[in-house]
């Protein structure tokens, strides 16, 4: 896998965001994207040594594509300069939460986990609830200081406690959260040496691991909204 190459194809395409470039070097991205899904690969054997949920996919499954949705946006660039995917049991769907890979030129790469989506009220519900009721096992996780060392919590949140919550409660501010994920930062210098980067994202993702399963557990029995 070579991350250098990724990071090259990206880097042009961020240049050159538009479709005659994109079409005219078709084969640039396909040799980038075959690298990338190597990296994916990787990445779903080590991490399934520790979290053997996730094992069964093939990479194809867990990546987004390039396009972008520019419907609603004032950006109309039509491609997303970056490759992503999202590791979790049941493949790149946001929930159950999973490992969340960005590479992304000019220091936008990052490795997630945790709830990103805060457009699922239930979902929301459920984490909240789950946090009320075991808010000393939250506590355990987010002040170990391995976790303090590599995270924080991030997340959309509102200004106050929500009603139906205690205001006093000892995890009253991760109540207003609407989501619950971690980003840990990783540079364009990151990506050098492939061997390295892997093994590095591998021991973070292991560290995300208690906390994706205490989320895991609050979201058991969600149901994905239909269409």
């Amino acid at each position: 896998m070579n991350t250098q190459m990724m990071m090259g194809y990206l880097t042009e395409l961020s240049a050159n965001n538009n479709r005659e470039w994109y079409h005219a070097h078709k084969a640039g991205y396909q040799a980038a994207n075959a690298q990338f899904e190597e990296l994916v690969q990787a990445l779903i054997l080590q991490i399934g040594e520790f979290d053997s949920s996730i094992l069964g996919y093939a990479p194809k499954e867990l990546t987004f594509k390039l396009v972008r949705d520019t419907r609603f946006s004032h950006d109309k660039s039509p491609y997303n300069p970056a490759f992503r995917a999202h590791i979790s049991s049941m493949g790149k769907l946001p929930i159950p939460v999973g490992y969340y890979l960005m590479l992304k030129p000019g220091g936008q790469s990052f490795l997630g986990g945790g709830l990103f989506a805060d457009m699922f009220k239930d979902a929301t519900r459920m984490v909240r609830d789950y946090i009320s009721e075991h808010g000393s096992e939250w506590e355990t996780i987010i002040t170990a200081p391995s976790f303090q060392e590599c995270f924080t919590v991030n997340g959309t949140a509102l200004k106050n406690v929500p009603v139906g919550y205690e205001k006093d409660h000892p995890q009253a501010e991760y109540l207003k959260y609407k989501s619950w994920y971690l980003e840990y930062p990783v540079q364009d210098e990151d990506l050098t040496d492939a061997g390295l980067f892997l093994s590095k994202a591998v021991g973070i993702f292991r560290q995300m691991k208690p906390f994706n399963d205490y989320l895991n557990k609050a979201l058991i029995g969600f149901k994905m909204p239909e269409r």
